[in-house]
């Protein structure tokens, strides 16, 4: 099991590194990935939705899951959030085959970080609002 303080427990958590994150598929995965300046410890959450399969089968799912990414935490850098959800096929792939999926996806989540254009990912974090009209004000 995954320490707490490597857990995205929250709902807004799981939001925020979903809508503001990086995604990336491979296989049976999709990882969304988001990077912060905070410098906490890497931190993992998991959605195994319904179309997996029955509980029994989501829980066997959301175990191997687990052991590979707590295989993996210690080589993201700090303040790395990722949530990895399972796809349907996920049910028939091997624990092995989840590693390789997971380890292809954050080598690219990885490159894609590196390539970017240095204006950081806390730029993605909060998205720019547009200001709200006032009816009857003139704006």
């Amino acid at each position: 099991m995954l320490p707490e303080v490597s857990r995205v427990r929250t709902r807004g958590e799981h939001a925020r590194v979903g809508t503001a994150g990086r995604r990336t598929r491979s296989g049976p995965l999709v990882v969304h990935s988001l990077w912060t300046t905070s410098g906490e410890s890497p931190r993992a959450g998991f959605v195994v939705g319904r179309r997996v399969g029955k509980a029994v089968v989501r829980n066997r799912v959301r175990r191997r899951l687990r052991e590979q990414v707590r295989a993996r935490l210690d080589r993201l850098p700090p303040g790395t959030m990722l949530v990895v959800r399972a796809l349907p096929e996920a049910a028939s792939a091997s624990s092995e085959g989840l590693g390789q999926a997971l380890d292809d996806a954050l080598a690219r989540a990885l490159r894609a970080r590196a390539a970017s254009d240095g204006r950081g990912d806390d730029a993605r974090a909060q998205p720019a609002r547009s200001p709200r009209l006032v009816a009857g004000s003139g704006r």
